[in-house]
């Protein structure tokens, strides 16, 4: 069973090892969500994650020319910034 412990001005929760595990939720940034009188907690999918890596794995892999690289590390964090 879990309580609600005091940290600093808030409140946490403390969750058993087991009960991460199972859910996969180790080292994840972690979403929340009210519903039905509860709380639902989910791992944040991280937006575009992996692509970089995937992007250069395919350009080393099919000798396309080289890139510097600085377009693969632009910031987008969510499509909002993106003109459709």
């Amino acid at each position: 069973m879990t309580h609600l412990v005091k940290i600093g001005n808030s409140q946490g929760i403390r969750i058993p090892k087991p009960l991460i595990e199972q859910a996969r939720l180790e080292g994840k940034e972690l979403k929340l969500l009210i519903v039905n009188e509860g709380l639902l907690i989910t791992p944040e999918n991280a937006v575009r994650a992996g692509w970089k890596q995937a992007i250069e794995q395919s350009i080393a892999a099919n000798g396309t020319e080289e890139t510097n690289g600085t377009w693969l590390d632009l910031p987008l964090d969510s499509d909002d910034e993106l003109d459709w």
